[in-house]
């Protein structure tokens, strides 16, 4: 009986997430040790195998930052590689400690190990005093919001314990502090091989007179940086085990939530009724941040993994454009305008990086302007998703603030990345008008449906998409192929990219996400005409893969055919039809497809039209072998 008391007491602490960060050599490692040594969380087998291994290395003490530098490539350079975790426990609290890299070519790793922590402890050398890594290690702990910093000046022993070393310290420290957003730093003088001030309290400082590091520690108030009063659930799974249940699993990422309570499902923005929330130890009457749990609702409504249940009238925000801290983890560099897969909470959606504002130069904290960010890079971006993305700025809600960004071509992370606030226009704060549907927009079905108009033209819908650069021809065999088949016949519309530039996306300039929706837009519009009955020919530049791709899903499989109308660059600035190339040449415009800029070529069009090889009469012959 008494075990099950401890045990439960155990499961009841509190947690505290924290992690080490500092320059090479400032003891992170060793500190930890200190740690778990002190507050006896190791066996006594570990600390024989350390003792042995120390002696071989031929050192005089026992090496504590063996129990934390598990790789070899570690013990070998006596430095911290990967971020290694370590569990241990006092009478008072439960702790996960992370233990970072100080390399810069691991700022990554420190990305990684601290972004679940509550307090970060900053190294410092004080033989040395306050180095760039240690500040860098600080700004990023800074950006990621890690609420509580304590400045550990260690290898106090090196300078026999001199107050004045400390108190110098402490003021530079202070003064760089004033360009981060932390209001909770705490300074403690310590030495991590000698014990001093790390458990016990220390009296070769006696000038000193506040806690030890494990007693703030075990002090410290753990739930400062959680948003405790917005209720956000991403939905995880749906449980269907029989027809008389259906509930809707997740992790409740902030807030509360209760029975009875009124929330409202994103996106499709209905609301109804908390049922229940079940458990698999029974139905609780309140669950809050962190609890995993399963709601039912009092109506059903069709929920999705991917949705997020909210409190009806405190909803995050809904935007497919956002700008974002980005902290690149990939040795290939990030490429604007290119298809990513941002994941965030639990959905899923194509994004591309729009521009890249600034470079942060973590060391100087200065902003540098590039056009890209490479490996261990963080810079600020403008991002645009597919779909909407339901978020809090990650200054208010550190868990749906929060992403990460996947090459789709080998499924691996190559940056995460801390959301701000909506995108905005240039020199403005003016938020840039965004796509999203309203929930109180409600779809209407086609009042004539399209098999009626169908059989009444005498012929199918159809849908032919020209792409390719520009005088590659697009243009002129889509007008031949519209004059046969009305000449046929048939219920025809052609829309060309100059006309439609000069009206409805009239406002469109030729940035890359401005060539997005302009195709978003055109799509759209083509898609009514499909559904009316005509045979569409849309003829658009289209450079992108993703772009086509994501209107190939609003209409029936199979029928939206891509006809790659292609040449050679050489031929297209040959021919010339509209004077761009020249332009380009003089340098009158920039981001000419075909010159400057790149053009996706398609992976699997419907058709290939080499211009250079047929006539336009021979492709209209092509083309129409495809709508027959």
């Amino acid at each position: 009986m008494s075990q099950q008391i401890e045990e439960n007491a155990y499961l009841n602490m509190d947690l505290l997430r924290f992690t080490t960060a500092g320059s090479v050599d400032d003891g992170k490692s060793t500190l930890i040790g200190r740690l778990l040594y002190d507050s006896k969380s190791i066996f006594q087998d570990q600390m024989e195998a350390i003792e042995k291994s120390s002696k071989s290395s031929g050192e005089e003490e026992v090496n504590l930052a063996l129990l934390t530098d598990g790789l070899k490539a570690e013990r070998e350079q006596k430095i911290t590689i990967d971020v290694a975790y370590r569990y241990f426990a006092t009478p008072k609290r439960k702790f996960i400690i992370a233990d970072t890299p100080g390399h810069t070519q691991y700022t990554r790793n420190m990305v990684t190990g601290a972004s679940t922590a509550d307090l970060a402890i900053i190294l410092v050398d004080a033989s040395k005093g306050l180095l760039t890594q240690s500040r860098r290690h600080a700004f990023i702990s800074s950006l990621l919001r890690i609420p509580h910093l304590v400045v550990a000046v260690n290898k106090m022993d090196l300078v026999d314990y001199d107050e004045k070393v400390f108190d110098e310290i402490v003021a530079d420290f202070r003064n760089f502090a004033k360009k981060l957003n932390v209001t909770d730093i705490s300074y403690i003088p310590i030495s991590a091989l000698k014990g001093d001030n790390v458990v016990e309290k220390s009296e070769r400082t006696d000038w000193y007179k506040g806690s030890t590091l494990l007693h703030h520690l075990e002090t410290v108030k753990v739930d400062a940086g959680k948003n405790v009063v917005d209720f956000r659930l991403p939905v995880q799974y749906v449980i269907r085990p029989n027809q008389n249940f259906r509930g809707f699993a997740g992790q409740v990422s902030s807030g509360h939530v209760r029975p009875g309570d009124e929330v409202t499902i994103l996106p499709s923005g209905l609301s109804t009724k908390v049922k229940e929330i079940v458990t698999r130890d029974g139905n609780l009457e309140a669950a809050f941040t962190g609890d995993s749990v399963t709601l039912t609702m009092e109506d059903e409504i069709d929920i999705s993994r991917g949705d997020m249940i909210v409190r009806k009238n405190n909803v995050p925000t809904i935007r497919n454009n956002f700008e974002a801290y980005l902290c690149w983890m990939n040795e290939k560099s990030l490429e604007p305008g290119k298809q990513y897969l941002i994941q965030q909470t639990t959905q899923t959606a194509k994004v591309f990086i729009d521009d890249i504002l600034y470079r942060i130069n973590v060391d100087s904290l200065s902003r540098e302007d590039t056009n890209k960010l490479d490996l261990n890079e963080i810079g600020r971006v403008k991002i645009q998703a597919s779909k909407p993305i339901f978020f809090d700025p990650y200054q208010i809600n550190q868990r749906t603030g929060s992403f990460i960004i996947i090459d789709p071509a080998t499924n691996v992370t190559v940056g995460a990345g801390m959301i701000r606030a909506g995108s905005t226009t240039e020199g403005s704060d003016k938020k840039v008008s965004i796509r999203q549907k309203s929930p109180n927009v409600v779809w209407e079905p086609w009042n004539i449906p399209r098999e009626e108009r169908e059989e009444r033209n005498g012929h199918k819908a159809k849908l032919l998409w020209f792409t390719g650069i520009s005088g590659s021809g697009k243009s002129t065999i889509a007008k031949a192929l519209e004059k046969k088949l009305w000449d046929d016949g048939k219920k025809t519309v052609l829309l060309d990219g100059d006309q439609v530039r000069h009206g409805l996306n009239g406002d469109l300039g030729f940035s890359a996400s401005d060539r997005r929706e302009n195709i978003r837009r055109v799509g759209e519009v083509a898609r009514l005409f499909y559904e009316h009955g005509n045979i569409v020919l849309c003829t658009f530049v289209s450079p992108f893969n993703a772009d086509r791709e994501d209107l190939k899903a609003i209409f029936p499989e199979g029928e939206f055919q891509i006809v790659h109308v292609d040449c050679s660059s050489e031929k297209a600035q040959d021919r010339d039809p509209k004077g761009l190339y020249k332009k380009a040449k003089e340098g009158e415009i920039i981001g000419l497809t075909g010159y400057d800029a790149d053009y996706e070529i398609p992976e699997n069009p419907t058709l290939l039209i080499d211009t250079e090889k047929l006539s336009v009469d021979e492709a209209v012959e092509e083309c129409m072998k495809i709508l027959s």
